[in-house]
Formats: structure tokens, C-alpha cells, sequence
């Protein structure tokens, strides 16, 4: 369970783990083995049996594995948490362990690309139906909760067009229904918002992002109760999608600095929204932290910060934002984003390219738009990058 006696940044950097006991390492080793081995046969009966703890083989858990899961399940609020091969990996075996042929899904419409094409096409070949809504329409989503309706699903901030849903009303719709809960909180991160607090009842990253911080690692984070914790981890067992012990050490590095990472990450992104607010050839700006943000209310009541993520529209067509977008020097052009490095891309060419034209227009996503993934550098270097790009078009 979190603690209350510790601010988050201590948290970040001491809890889950222990100064190890053979060699006094203060940082955690990588067990990085497959296998593990035991004295006799009763003692790997305990094991298998989870009468005595232990490992027996690292797709089922491994004790790096095991050391991130606690410091996440503490920095979360969350009774444990269960860690993947990829974001991706984490929300798939979530959808999967939670639902069934026959059962219902209300999900947000707006979505990572990966996420929308789960529902939409992977989905229903095991014979689950997914209701997209509109992410900021609440009354919408309540209409579509049938009788079968197991899981309420919603990203906030959404992506690429960062709007918020707000979480303890969604919460309290899932209770009253006895509907789970899911919340994909990669844009905001523990830092700026836990989910659990406002009674989700599940919360998923893709600790590619934020959680891990240097663009060095591919994860996923699931958090929520001890009971299904249990169960998703008896699902990754058998659809594979463990995270190998040496991503799970730079996850646990990059943790550590999580707290300061994401006050830069705020920083900037406040700073560099009211730049391009500003801006003569910005058509629009999407950022929560900016009063003409339609959520603004919802985000200062549910976040601690902001975030690193800002978009907007330039004033043009597709070719002139894809020569702004050319046309930058310090940001590179590339998918992610939480990283040192910041980040750009036309989302209709990189995250949302597979995505139908009428599904990114529902979403809002316009040949205009694009998502830009602030990092921890200098922000006056940021904007000089932009307005050099900006003198291109």
C-alpha cells in the first residue's frame, strides 16, 4: 500500500526495494537468468504450490521484475501492480483477463492508435463488442453501458488532442453499474495524477514514456487490486508478454528520477503551450494546463501538473505542416515521447497513420495537428527550434 508518512521523490527512490543483503549493493541487481534453481523436490513443490515464495522461472517472475513492481504499486496507490513487455502488452492482457465472448466494452474514442485498433479488429474476433464515445461527452457514456458491459475504458489525457475525462465520475459510473474501470494514465504519470485515488479501479501505462524516462526501454504498467493482480499475472504467464529482468532495471533507474523529470516536463510544457498560443501561424493549441483548454476545470482539479505533451494546429494544409514538422532541428521526428529528448510528429503520418480518415476526424485529429513531446532541455532552446521551424513555412 502507498505510503503517507513519504513524499512522492522519496518514494521514487527507495520504495520496493532493499539494500541487498549478500554484497550491500544499494542499487538493485539484475537477476538476469531464465531459470532459477532449488535443494530438493519439497522445496520446489512450496514454491509451485506459492507455499513458500521463491522463483522458478522468469516468464512466470523474477526478482528485478518483482522490485519494480513494488516501488510502481507504492509511487500508484495501488494494492500491487503487475509489469509488461510493452505498454501494448500491459493493456491487451488487461482487455483479455477482464472480459469474455459475449461481454461489452465502452471505451473512449479517443486512443492511442495501437488501443483503437485492439478494439476495433482484434476484439471482436473473440466475440467482444466495443462501443467508442466521445471522450468528454459523460452522458453519451452512460447510454451506451449495456447489461453486458464489463469494462469502462478511457485514456486522460487523450491522445494526440489531450482531452480530460474525469476520472471520479467515471469511477463512480463503473461502481454503480459493477462495470470495471480502466484508465490508461501514460500522459499524465503518478506525478500528476493516480487514478486509484479517485476510485478507478484500474490504472495502465506505457512505461516506455514517462515511467521510464530516457527512451531506452520498452514497458508496460498495470496497477490495481491484490485479487486481480493475481489473475492478470496467471494471463501474462501464458500469452508471454513478461518484461525481461534488464528492462526491468532501467525502469527502476529511471523511477528514481521520476518526480523531477515530470516537474520539467510541466514546465515546459506551460511554457512552450503559451509560446504557440501566441503564436501567429498556430491555427490552435491543445494543452490542459491553458484556461482556454475546454477541461481546464477537470484538470486542475484532478492533476498535480500538466504534462509535457502539447498540440496544436498550424495555420495550413498537410504539406506546410509537414515542412514545420521538417523543418526542426533540436526536436527529432519520431513516436514517443516522456524522454529527455523532445519530441515531434504529424500524427496522420506516425501514431494515428493506420487509423481510418473517418475515425481521426471523429477524434479531431487533423492533417494539421501536430503532437509535440516536450523534454527536460532548456525551454528557450525548444522555442527557438520551433520558431526556426515556423520562419520555414
Amino acid at each position: 500500500m502507498v505510503s503517507k508518512r513519504r513524499g512522492f521523490s522519496t518514494e521514487a527512490v527507495h520504495a520496493g526495494e532493499k539494500r541487498d543483503p549478500t554484497t550491500g549493493a544499494v542499487v538493485a541487481p539484475i537477476y538476469e537468468t531464465s531459470v532459477f534453481a532449488f535443494s530438493s523436490t519439497k522445496e520446489l513443490i512450496e514454491v509451485m504450490s506459492e507455499k513458500a515464495e521463491g522463483y522458478i522461472y522468469t516468464r512466470y517472475g523474477n526478482p528485478t521484475v518483482r522490485t519494480v513492481e513494488r516501488k510502481m504499486a507504492e509511487l500508484e496507490g495501488a494494492e500491487d501492480v503487475a509489469v509488461f513487455s510493452s505498454g501494448m502488452a500491459a493493456i491487451a492482457t488487461t482487455i483479455l483477463t477482464l472480459v469474455s465472448s459475449g461481454d461489452h466494452v465502452v471505451s473512449t474514442r479517443d486512443l492511442y492508435g495501437g488501443t483503437l485498433e485492439f478494439f476495433k479488429n482484434i476484439l471482436p474476433k473473440f466475440g467482444v463488442e466495443v462501443t467508442l464515445v466521445e471522450a468528454t461527452d459523460f452522458e453519451e457514456m452512460k447510454s451506451a453501458i449495456r447489461k453486458n458491459t464489463k469494462v469502462i475504458y478511457a485514456e486522460t489525457p487523450t491522445n494526440p488532442t489531450l482531452k480530460l475525462v474525469d476520472v471520479s465520475k467515471i469511477a463512480k459510473l463503473g461502481k454503480k453499474n459493477e462495470i470495471t474501470v480502466v484508465v490508461d494514465s501514460t500522459f499524465a504519470s503518478p506525478y500528476n495524477l493516480k487514478p486509484i485515488q479517485f476510485g478507478v479501479d484500474i490504472v495502465v501505462h506505457s512505461a516506455t514514456k514517462y515511467l521510464g524516462g530516457h527512451n531506452d526501454v520498452t514497458a508496460g504498467v498495470v496497477g490495481g487490486s491484490e485479487s486481480f493482480v493475481q489473475k492478470l499475472k496467471e494471463m501474462r504467464k501464458y500469452l508471454g508478454g513478461t518484461l525481461d529482468p534488464f528492462a526491468a532495471w532501467l525502469l527502476l533507474r529511471g523511477l528514481k528520477t521520476l518526480g523531477l523529470r515530470v516537474e520539467r516536463h510541466n514546465s515546459n510544457g506551460m511554457r512552450v503551450a503559451r509560446y504557440l498560443e501566441k503564436h501567429p501561424k498556430v491555427r490552435r493549441v491543445y494543452y490542459p494546463g491553458l484556461p482556454s483548454h475546454p477541461q481546464h476545470s477537470i484538470a486542475k482539479r484532478q492533476m498535480k501538473g500538466f504534462g509535457g505533451v502539447v498540440s496544436f494546429e498550424v495555420d495550413g494544409d498537410f504539406e506546410t505542416t509537414m515542412r514545420f514538422v521538417d523543418n526542426l532541428k533540436l526536436c527529432f521526428l519520431a513516436a514517443s515521447l516522456g524522454g529527455a529528448e523532445t519530441l515531434a510528429t504529424q500524427p496522420v503520418t506516425c501514431s494515428h497513420y493506420f487509423v481510418s480518415a473517418e475515425d481521426r476526424k471523429k477524434a479531431g485529429i487533423t492533417d494539421q495537428l501536430v503532437r509535440l513531446a516536450l523534454g527536460i532541455e532548456d525551454p528557450e532552446d525548444i522555442i527557438a527550434d520551433l520558431e526556426h521551424a515556423f520562419n520555414k513555412i
